[in-house]
């Protein structure tokens, strides 16, 4: 009978969730993961064997092939035969560098199980502990490949023992972050170990892997190893420890399939009624039950628009089929559905639960919509978030004027792509700012992207966005509207520090619209340090501040809470001080007077008497700034620890730590986002080129007092906003 060709393999498969794997590369910037997937593709007969590790079959566009990097995350999908069976691996290889980091997160949502990608020679850096955040808040099952093993033998001469030895420490720290990480009941049971196969070593560029059941299966030892690769035997080492076997093995094996993963996945990814049918069908992974789907990616094609990558939890798609999108509200029709072989998208009759789809017609999503049944609406998905926030800013505008309309379409686009770009457009200013998560990230997304569109624009130097907030209670503060009719008291406080931490750690919403009263949310609320009575009267949660409604008996308050809310948002975005987003607050309505003709509590009476209360009070309570910082890990040689420390106190940052391994130094350092631009170059300067600093965290911290003028005055006069520190009027 004649073997069934790839394409076959794939669609047979994909009809049994639980012969599918959903998973993704994840690990620090150059430890592999572009390799591994070539190899792995090579060794399922989609690329030749002799291109793989080459080829970087997954780098489509051409930013990534200059810069030698994953940019975009890209959907690799084969079959791999394992017990005498084919099972489809979807495969999503991710970006190492951090300001990437955002197509890791939305991976993440995809996925039900991670191969973290460890180089042994440099250990755990700091986006491999990053992805693992990422991973483990998603309940993503991690396994370890130790890649790069050839470089203990080539380049440090190591020995059976001292290998073994090394692996060892790096199994240590990878448990030391699972353990970190990961939820209470899987701390234990998602460890990594070298004894039952969730640890594999070996080299994705030379094409070789092993694992302990393997070398007991094969006979192959480390001795072997070190002899094959020091002399020059190792297409004969590829031979008899394939990569791709033991690697796709270790993933069919001890990575989960849909039916196992939804069953504990789905209370964290979503927040429905776990008693509902809805629920029940995904739990299921029923492709008979009602649509559940959440789009993890949008990529722009010149024949079609957008197509739209998504996973489906349950029921099925099909061409014609239409559906429903929750955030948008609308209803809109599949054109065509599709799977992926290799990273082309080959059509399919249809696509059911448990897999990850291609998508052409639904034109208006975004990275983390909710599709479901046009007349059996769901829950949506919770949002997808990343775990650091935009903090480079920049300000575009056209060369050409007449070109303004096409750079504000492009820039919403973008920002559908990528929902870790923020895209402000101030119709009023006529100020165009984009937000990214470094200056790399605004210039590959976005300057690249317009240059090849044609659309020729200025780009400010990079600008800094703060934050405002308060310290302190302020005064209960009355706003009138402009006809005197109406009257809110409104008292703003400062969110508990373990509430604004449980939002940063993704454990509390930090962006909702709170129905009725919601006991259960006022419980997890109050379990992180809020008063209980003060969490039953929230209504919104916006952009990590809370607005409570604690008034009692005003008339006609539900015919204006809407417009209360629209107030608190616009509030939020434009803080008292500069305009700049507000966050970590309380605002508490306590009391309101309205007028009993609706004529006369309209949007232009509540809206301005709302945001007047908030203003005053915020103003009341001594506005601060908070200024973004980054922790930074600096990796150099030990005999320039001098320079460095020098320019990082030069730009006001501080030491945290400093400590010596494997001959080098290696400092932790905080520094403001303000003063950091250009430190890459200062850094290899000061290091003649040997020096290197990688992201660790970003934090907000209050603003220090002799520059807070400063920078008020100096964002106000980039705005247009009159000068003068604003000061409360009441």
């Amino acid at each position: 009978m004649a073997k069934k060709d790839m394409t076959e393999r794939i669609v047979e498969a994909m009809r049994d969730p639980a012969r599918i794997r959903n998973i993704a590369t994840s690990s620090h910037v150059h430890h592999g993961k572009t390799t591994l997937t070539d190899n792995l593709m090579a060794g399922a007969g989609m690329i030749a064997e002799e291109m793989s590790g080459k080829v970087m079959y997954t780098w489509f566009d051409p930013e990534e092939r200059r810069r030698q990097l994953t940019v975009y995350g890209a959907n690799v999908s084969m079959a791999h035969e394992f017990e005498g069976k084919d099972f489809l691996i979807n495969l999503v290889d991710t970006p190492g560098h951090v300001d990437f980091g955002g197509d890791v997160t939305r991976a993440m949502r995809a996925v039900d199980g991670t191969i973290v990608l460890v180089d042994p020679v440099e250990g755990i850096m700091p986006q491999t502990e990053t992805v693992f955040r990422q991973a483990l808040r998603e309940r993503v099952k991690p396994v370890l490949f130790i890649n790069k093993s050839d470089r203990l033998i080539r380049e440090l001469k190591m020995t059976p023992e001292q290998m073994i030895k090394r692996f060892e420490e790096v199994v240590r720290d990878v448990n030391f972050l699972i353990q970190k990480y990961a939820e209470e009941q899987y701390k234990e049971k998602w460890l990594v170990s070298v004894n039952d196969g969730t640890v594999a070593i070996g080299s994705a560029y030379r094409k070789w892997a092993i694992s302990i059941p393997f070398m007991k299966r094969t006979g192959i030892t480390f001795k072997d190893i070190i002899e094959l690769t020091n002399s020059g035997q190792e297409d004969e080492l590829a031979r008899r420890a394939p990569m791709h076997q033991v690697v796709l093995d270790m993933i069919i094996k001890h990575l989960p399939s849909p039916m196992e993963a939804q069953k504990y996945r789905l209370e964290k990814v979503w927040k429905g009624d776990p008693n509902s049918e809805a629920a029940k069908d995904m739990i299921a992974c029923n492709s008979d039950g009602r649509l559940a789907m959440i789009i993890t990616k949008m990529v722009p094609d010149p024949h079609v628009g957008f197509v739209a990558t998504g996973r489906l939890f349950s029921g099925r798609i099909f061409k014609g089929k239409d559906v429903h999108l929750i955030a948008q509200h609308q209803n809109q029709k599949i054109q065509q559905v599709g799977v992926y072989k290799g990273i082309n998208r080959i059509p399919v009759e249809e696509v059911v639960a448990g897999n990850i789809a291609a998508i052409v017609g639904i034109q208006e999503a975004f990275s983390g919509e909710t599709v479901c049944d046009v007349d059996k609406p769901i829950e949506p998905f919770e949002e997808i978030k990343h775990i650091f926030e935009p903090v480079v800013t920049k300000a575009i505008e056209p060369k050409n004027a007449m070109e303004l309309p096409k750079l504000v379409d492009t820039l919403k686009k973008l920002g559908r792509e990528d929902t870790t770009l923020q895209i402000k457009i101030n119709q009023e200013t006529g100020e165009y700012l984009v937000s990214g998560l470094g200056e790399l990230h605004l210039e590959i997304k976005v300057e690249h992207k317009l240059r090849d569109l044609g659309i020729a624009v200025e780009m400010s130097k990079p600008i800094v966005v703060y934050r405002e907030t308060i310290f302190e209670n302020s005064p209960e503060i009355e706003g009138k509207s402009p006809n005197k009719h109406n009257k809110f008291e409104v008292i703003v406080k400062p969110l508990e520090q373990s509430v604004y931490q449980a939002m940063l750690d993704g454990e509390l919403p930090s962006k909702q619209e709170v129905k009725g009263r919601n006991v259960e949310l006022a419980k997890k609320f109050a379990e992180k340090g809020m008063d209980y009575d003060e969490a039953k009267s929230m209504i919104l949660i916006h952009n990590k501040n809370v607005f409570m409604d604690q008034t009692k008996g005003v008339q006609y308050m539900n015919e204006v809470i809407e417009l209360v809310k629209e107030a608190f948002i616009e509030m939020m975005e434009e803080g008292p001080l500069a305009k700049e987003p507000c966050t970590k607050l309380k605002i508490i309505l306590t009391d309101a007077e309205l007028h009993e003709d609706p004529v006369h509590r309209g949007p232009g009476q509540v809206i301005p008497a709302v945001r007047f209360a908030i203003r005053e009070a915020m103003l009341h309570a001594n506005a601060s700034m908070l200024e973004p910082r980054q922790i930074i890990r600096i990796d150099l040689p030990s005999e320039l620890v001098g320079n460095v420390i020098r320019e990082v106190e030069n730009r006001r940052g501080q030491i945290l730590d400093m400590k010596e391994e494997r001959g080098a130094s290696i400092i932790s350092a905080k520094l403001p986002v303000s003063d950091m631009f250009g430190f890459d170059a200062t850094l290899k300067s000061a290091t003649s080129g040997r020096g290197f600093y990688s992201l660790v965290e970003t934090a907000f911290e209050k603003l220090p007092n002799d520059l807070r003028d400063g920078v008020i005055t100096e964002i106000r006069k980039r705005k247009g906003l009159p000068e003068g520190i604003p000061k409360p009027e009441t």
